[in-house]
């Protein structure tokens, strides 16, 4: 998914697995840096027990500014 296309995108929340390609990390190592230190990635984050979400308008602000 391109950033073109998260804009467009019409859910909330993104995934790892969404995100990830467009930092151009894997997504474990997005997710684990999720987990362990949120606040070095530099755009929010929400983590639930394992599972890890990233609100899509801060994620494009983060990104294009």
């Amino acid at each position: 998914m391109s950033l073109e296309e998260l804009r467009n995108y019409k859910r909330d929340w993104l995934t790892c697995e969404q995100v990830a390609p467009i930092l151009g990390t894997d997504r474990a190592n997005l997710h684990d840096q999720a987990v362990t230190d949120p606040a070095a990635l530099g755009f929010p984050v929400v983590v639930i027990k394992s599972r890890v979400k990233i609100p899509r308008i801060p994620f494009i602000k983060f990104m294009t500014e």
